[in-house]
This record gives C-alpha cells, sequence and structure tokens, in this order.
C-alpha cells in the first residue's frame, strides 16, 4: 500500500494514483501538508529539522515520506516539497526545486531536481518524476518484503 506526503504538488500525486481504476488495491491514503505545521501535525515532522533546514529540504522530504507510512497503513510512502513559483525561491533554492523522499520497505532514500518552467510545468514534472522514481525503488524490493 502507497501513502503520499505532498507539499508543492498539493495532492496532484494522490489524484494521479487514484485515476487509475484499481488503486483501491494499493492506494491507502494521502496527506496534503502544504503548511510548515501541517508536516508537524499531520506527519510528525520534527519542527528542529524545518527551522534547520527548511521544508523544502532533503531531510523533510525524507521525515515527510517516513510519516507518511507511519501515520498510515501503507508501507510505502512518496513525498515532495518544493518551490513550485512564481515566487518564493531565492539563491540557496530556486524556483523550480523539488526535493523528494521515498520509504519503501523499510528503507529511505532523497533527492533533489530542478525543474524548469512556471508553477504548472514545475508541478506537473513533480508528480511525473515522483511516480516514475516510486515505480523503480519498488520493483527493486523484493515484493515478499512488503
Amino acid at each position: 500500500m502507497l501513502a503520499t506526503a505532498e507539499s508543492c504538488t498539493g495532492g496532484m500525486i494522490a489524484a494521479a494514483c487514484t485515476d487509475l481504476a484499481g488503486s483501491s488495491a494499493w492506494f491507502e491514503r494521502g496527506f496534503v501538508t502544504y503548511s510548515n505545521q501541517a508536516k508537524i501535525d499531520s506527519l510528525g515532522v520534527d519542527p528542529a529539522l524545518i527551522a534547520r533546514h527548511g521544508a523544502v529540504s532533503d531531510v523533510v522530504a525524507r521525515a515527510m515520506a517516513f510519516g507518511a507510512v507511519r501515520h498510515s497503513r501503507a508501507q510505502v510512502g512518496v513525498a515532495v516539497t518544493g518551490v513550485a513559483g512564481p515566487s518564493g525561491g531565492s539563491a540557496d533554492k530556486p524556483v523550480g526545486m523539488v526535493c523528494f523522499g521515498f520509504q519503501v520497505d523499510g528503507r529511505l532514500a532523497n533527492e533533489t531536481r530542478n525543474f524548469q518552467g512556471e508553477r504548472a510545468a514545475v508541478r506537473a514534472a513533480t508528480v511525473q518524476h515522483a511516480l516514475a522514481r516510486l515505480v523503480e525503488l519498488v520493483a527493486a524490493t523484493p515484493a515478499d518484503h512488503f
């Protein structure tokens, strides 16, 4: 079962999953945690991590993925947090920067990508990358471990 934790995509990953017929067999729930407080309250992200690294960071993305699994009945979690734009970017965290967190079979992974384009393009690229990478990670894990 899969749980999503989304910030910059606002539920688009969960929507893409549930657009598929039969997704109730593998999609457990989605968390839209747009605000920092929502990340803390709904996913159990440590506020010190957000204060130290910012909401858009690998460490927070990993904590979000972990929290999605911990606060659901899922065994797999995907999380995204980023700067979709058009404002909100900085030299360190430009518009288009998105941090991804994954938890598969108890293992955490993360990565950061920088996407080009306007807000809609950044969000669409984020959904596409999150799902493609998740499929790769799940495929690399023996099914009997789930």
